[in-house]
Order: structure tokens, then C-alpha cells, then sequence
């Protein structure tokens, strides 16, 4: 949680609490992977998995580990292990003022479809959501 809390602007809404976390892991097609270094946690994904395609739920690094290539580290296993689990195609959604917008497009993410005022940040403020898609 403590990565979750670093990773996700408190102003947006968007971190998932503890609660949700620990019922989303223990579904069928769900895996979290972890980033560590000597035991300490650096990021993490959830994926899900279903029949053959796969949805990026959450790519999350901690500040310190940020632009050290720990995402795109994270993003690699999450497409290697789709890809061995006969996934076709990977889905995420995005905030469309979230800086990982540039990074999904600079490894092939295509944006597909939006969500008009899908996010509402803790002041009211809301944002549209970005549908993405990449063909493995």
C-alpha cells in the first residue's frame, strides 16, 4: 500500500485501498508481479487475464525508483507472461493528463476510445480516461 499511496496523486482518487487490492488478487486470472531490490519493494502490476486477452489494472512504482526502468522492467514481464498465456491483445485504461500516457505510447499502446469525465479528482475536477490496446 505504501507503493500504491506513493504511485497515485491523492488530487485524483485513483489508488485502489487495501481492501479492494486483497479481494481483486485472490480472483481467477489475476497476478500481481512485484519489483524488489534486496527486499525492497520498488513497484508493481496487476493483470487480468481472461480467455485471450489481458487488462494492465495497475503499474505502479515508487518515487525514489521512478525513470530508473522499473515500469518499463514491470510492463516487460507483464507482456512477456500475456504473450505465453496465449494473450492477444492487452488492454489499460489511463487518466488523460496521467504522464504514463507517453510511456504506453512509446511501447505501441494505441489509444482505441475514451471516457468522457470517467475520473473525478477530490476537488470535483474530472477527467476523461483513456482506452489503449496493444496487439502481442
Amino acid at each position: 500500500m505504501a507503493i500504491m499511496s506513493e504511485a497515485f496523486d491523492p488530487a485524483y482518487g485513483e489508488a485502489w485501498n487495501a481492501a479492494q487490492l486483497s479481494s481483486f488478487v485472490t480472483l481467477p486470472g489475476v497476478t500481481l508481479t512485484i519489483a524488489q531490490i534486496n527486499g525492497a519493494w520498488l513497484g508493481f502490476s496487476l493483470v487480468r487475464m481472461i480467455a485471450d486477452e489481458a487488462e494492465l489494472l495497475l503499474l505502479a512504482v515508487g518515487r525514489q525508483w521512478r525513470g530508473r526502468g522499473v515500469g518499463k522492467a514491470l510492463l516487460n514481464d507483464c507482456l512477456a507472461m500475456t504473450r505465453l498465456s496465449g494473450i492477444e491483445t492487452l488492454h489499460l485504461e489511463v487518466r488523460e493528463n496521467n504522464p504514463a500516457v507517453h510511456f504506453y505510447r512509446s511501447i505501441g499502446f494505441e489509444q482505441v476510445h475514451f471516457r468522457p469525465r470517467y475520473y473525478r479528482g477530490r476537488d470535483g475536477t474530472s477527467y476523461d480516461a483513456l482506452s489503449f490496446r496493444l496487439k502481442l
